[in-house]
């Protein structure tokens, strides 16, 4: 937790007048920018309601009421990735704030910043078990940055100043501010404080990186002879993709990116290998397995990415360029460590780089860039065409034809994996739960995008698992005509759940068949009012779409897609990136070393047995 003290010189020179708490709340709000609010009301937080109905009728704020809060703090999130602005949502006390819970862990997880405003029972009633009470700073205190209790009114300004400055700056992430209700009617002179006005001693997140590391890192770039830059979230947060672009360009480096990274380099690019990690490209986990240097930035060496840590790059030094000291080295130790806001440290290198006429090692990292294309073409990434029915990846694929700039939002599991495959996303524009891995993410997410950027295409592919968790979201779309595009892709099971039974657990299929119970997703669209639409056959793919893009209003597809499709290439748990299940079954063409699969020795693709065990490679 930060320091709260109150800030000197914070306050502005204004005459005080006397308001309440919720006005404090609210005009604090304005003053931060904000446009848009997703919530839902309830008892304690009724005072703060009745200021917005104020703010809402002087044209300052729209308050987009949800069916659940659990949706207004992923639509807070969704708003959030796709602007880089702080997202806020709404929430009484008790059950409402609890149901905040799944998204603020959802923004914590992602580094995403939001402010969630929960309604508290009265400054009395507190630790008395009154009705509706619970202790929601508490519950909260492991997945946030920061939170507060407003314990006086005349605290409320500078309180929601603080929280916009921690939630946006260093590491993003949520911060939380619950309001008992006798504080939201609470009469006090308010002054209001301005953005960015405050004092918070212990933190000064670190932006610049030290010059002697990035010269350190720029000698280990400028001698090795197979580096790959392996691109995370931090890159996405910091706005980065243009300097991520001119470092790779100038040092001939290939782009791999994690499932929060996608987008933060262009995905045609000739030097992008895609996502790397559990789902990622066969050529991605061979490269990260081979590199002799790898770039980590904005990255934290999640166990979804790396497989076997201590297989990760194991023939690479690294270094790791991140915002937040407590990630670098707390997975992977590395070489040059450099702390600081990632646009900001890239910046510097190429600077640095200009400076000490570092050229570009293009000769050197050409052999490497053409084992790389070979691996490319012998594992290329193709959606299948079953004779009978479609295929979930082609699915992906009509869309990303039809809708290549659309900001995508996905629900979680094998939908998922394939969206991040064969989708080519700009920045901001992939938009998924991927640390908690939250199903019932995608919908309400995607009413934050829309809600954020109108103008712009907006479409949610979920599953008909992950649909289920947060449905009655059609009815905020119906209400309010967000026109979001939800493509279902059903295979009647909880299909990653499925996979994992097939490939790990004996084909014990234990609670994951959807079949029995599932709605009619089209006539469910119809009972809110909106269009709903189904594809059962390849020939109608291709035109449902279009029509659904043509439509004027919100739209639910519902795609019947085979039931058995797999999402490969996959690293089975435990298991390196080099080993990946699915590959078509040939010898690994370019590679110099295997892993055993029995005790992981590295060993050189020569060797029929591994030395250290005996067992046949």
């Amino acid at each position: 937790m930060v320091s709260t003290s109150i800030p000197k010189g914070s306050q502005s020179t204004q005459t005080p007048q006397r308001q309440t708490g919720a006005f404090a709340l609210m005009d604090s709000l304005r003053r931060h920018g904000v446009q848009h609010i997703f919530g839902y009301p309830g008892g304690a937080i009724l005072p703060i309601y009745d200021e917005l109905y104020r703010s809402e009728a002087r044209g300052e704020v729209q308050h987009i009421l949800v069916r659940h809060e659990q949706a207004a703090s992923h639509a807070a999130d969704g708003y959030a990735r796709a602007t880089g602005k702080v997202g806020v949502c709404f929430a009484t006390s008790g059950p409402g704030a609890t149901n905040l819970v799944t998204g603020i862990a959802t923004a914590h997880l992602d580094s995403i910043p939001m402010v969630a405003i929960t309604g508290q029972v009265t400054r009395p009633a507190i630790g008395t078990d009154a009705f509706q009470e619970t202790d929601i700073f508490g519950i909260t205190t492991p997945i946030v940055k920061n939170s507060y209790v407003v314990r006086h009114a005349k605290d409320m300004a500078r309180i929601v100043a603080e929280a916009f400055h921690i939630a946006s700056t260093g590491r993003p992430g949520p911060v939380l501010i619950d309001v008992p209700k006798d504080v939201g009617y609470e009469e006090f002179d308010y002054v209001p404080v301005s953005p960015g006005q405050v004092n918070l001693r212990g933190y000064k997140p670190t932006v610049r990186g030290n010059p002697r590391q990035i010269s350190a890192a720029l000698k280990l770039i400028a001698k090795a002879e197979r580096p790959l830059m392996y691109v995370g979230g931090g890159a996405i947060s910091a706005d980065a993709h243009g300097q991520i672009k001119e470092l790779a360009e100038k040092f001939q480096i290939p782009v791999t990116t994690t499932l929060m990274g996608l987008g933060a380099f262009d995905e045609y690019h000739p030097l992008s290998v895609g996502m790397l990690g559990m789902h990622g490209t066969a050529y991605a986990n061979f490269a990260v397995s081979e590199c002799d240097l790898l770039i980590a930035i904005g990255a934290r060496f999640d166990d979804r990415v790396t497989g076997k840590l201590d297989e990760f790059a194991n023939r690479a030094k690294v270094i790791h360029i991140d915002i937040d000291p407590a990630e670098v080295g707390k997975n992977r130790a590395p070489e040059v460590p450099i702390v600081g806001d990632v646009r900001k440290v890239l910046e510097q290198m190429l600077e640095r780089a200009k400076e000490a006429n570092f050229s570009s090692n293009s000769n050197i990292t050409q052999p490497w860039l053409d084992k790389i294309n070979h691996w490319r073409e012998e594992y290329p990434l193709v959606a299948p065409h079953p004779e009978q029915g479609i295929s979930p990846q082609e699915v992906i694929v009509e869309l990303n034809n039809q809708a290549p700039h659309a900001y995508y939002t996905t629900d979680v599991g094998q939908h998922q994996m394939w969206a991040a495959q064969f989708l080519k996303n700009g920045p901001r524009r992939w938009i998924s739960s991927a640390g908690l891995g939250t199903m019932g993410y995608g919908l309400p997410a995607a009413m934050g995008v829309k809600v954020a950027i109108p103008n712009e295409e907006t479409i949610c592919i979920s599953g008909d698992a992950s649909f289920q968790m947060n449905p009655q979201e059609l009815g905020t779309l119906a209400q309010f005509g967000i026109n979001v595009k939800t493509v279902i892709i059903n295979n009647g099971w909880q299909g990653m759940v499925r996979q994992w039974q097939q490939t790990f657990f004996g084909e014990r299929y234990s609670s994951s068949n959807m079949e029995v119970g599932a709605p009619d997703f089209e006539i469910l669209a119809k009972a809110y009012g909106l269009k709903g639409m189904i594809v059962r056959d390849r020939s109608e793919l291709a035109p449902a779409i279009a029509e659904m893009l043509a439509h004027d209003g919100p739209v639910l597809m519902d795609v019947q897609v085979t039931k058995d499709e797999n999402c490969y290439p996959m690293i089975a748990p435990g298991k390196s990136n080099s080993q990946m299940l699915g590959l078509p079954e040939k010898e690994h063409p370019a590679a110099e070393f295997i892993n055993c699969t029995d005790c992981g020795t590295t060993n050189p693709v020569a060797n029929k047995f591994c030395p250290e065990c005996g067992s046949k490679l």
